[in-house]
């Protein structure tokens, strides 16, 4: 069991689910009737979809729930516990594909549950990497992505190398997403609109006049009437490329070790 005192002392260990609690800790008599480790993290998830990040604290949280703040240190020690344990939960959105299924589709299906889950919870990349990402959906996530990678015939050395051109990929492009969603919902425009209004300012820049002239010519020729598609077939070619990568890569080891033979 990690203490709280352990867990600032050393950064590099802090993790909710090293603290040693259940998380159906038995309610104190003086506690809130049906508050629980479950309850509390629902309601940080549907803040954080709400208020972003910034907002976010233990004494919001606890007006939510309608209890006192003092009550959620019961099942937490710290802020930190609770968004640990929020971005755990949006993990178990992302369903493991198939394991009979064809890698290709699995590498597919996993990458679009995985944006899809960024671009619902803006917050939530933000959060990524600054803990140990030990949960039982996260790993279940990092287990799938493994199995679908080990599945490509790719040489050992070679499949964390695989895992991060494909994901984080992924991340790069959910994160922006999301905060493009988010920044269009805040200013009260659809998505199309406020793409509308950003390349109308930009086209007023006479500095941009070159850049703009290069960037149109693409937009052209990419040819989609929203910017849902756009995005769309932009994120499935790119999927595309890395896949191919992928498979040239596993040829050019066959290649190689049969040479070596």
């Amino acid at each position: 069991m990690v203490s709280a005192a352990d867990r600032v002392k050393n950064p590099a260990r802090t993790s909710v689910w090293l603290d040693g609690r259940s998380p159906a800790r038995t309610r104190k008599a003086d506690q809130p009737d049906g508050l629980d480790r479950e309850r509390i993290t629902a309601a940080s998830v549907r803040l954080l979809d709400a208020e972003g990040l910034a907002k976010f604290s233990m004494r919001r949280l606890a007006a939510e729930l309608n209890v006192t703040a003092m009550s959620l240190y019961w099942y937490v020690d710290t802020k930190d516990d609770l968004l640990e344990l929020a971005l755990d939960s949006v993990f178990a959105e992302i369903a493991p594909p198939p394991a009979d299924a064809d890698w290709r589709d699995r590498l597919r299906e996993l990458a679009a549950s995985y944006r899809s889950m960024l671009v619902r919870h803006p917050w939530a990349s933000a959060l990524a990497g600054n803990y140990l990402n030990i949960g039982p959906h996260s790993l279940l996530f990092s287990y799938a992505m493994q199995d679908a990678v080990r599945a490509t015939g790719l040489p050992l050395r070679h499949q964390t190398g695989a895992m991060s051109a494909v994901f984080q990929f992924v991340y790069g492009f959910g994160t922006i997403e999301g905060h493009v969603v988010q920044r269009s919902a805040d200013a009260g425009l659809s998505q199309d609109e406020f793409y509308r209004q950003a390349l109308g300012t930009i086209r007023t820049q006479p500095q941009l006049k070159e850049l703009m002239a290069a960037s149109q010519s693409l937009i052209d020729a990419r040819g989609a009437d929203t910017v849902e598609e756009m995005r769309e077939r932009d994120f499935t070619f790119a999927l595309d490329l890395l896949i191919a990568g992928i498979e040239a890569m596993r040829a050019r080891a066959e290649r190689s070790s049969g040479s070596v033979q």
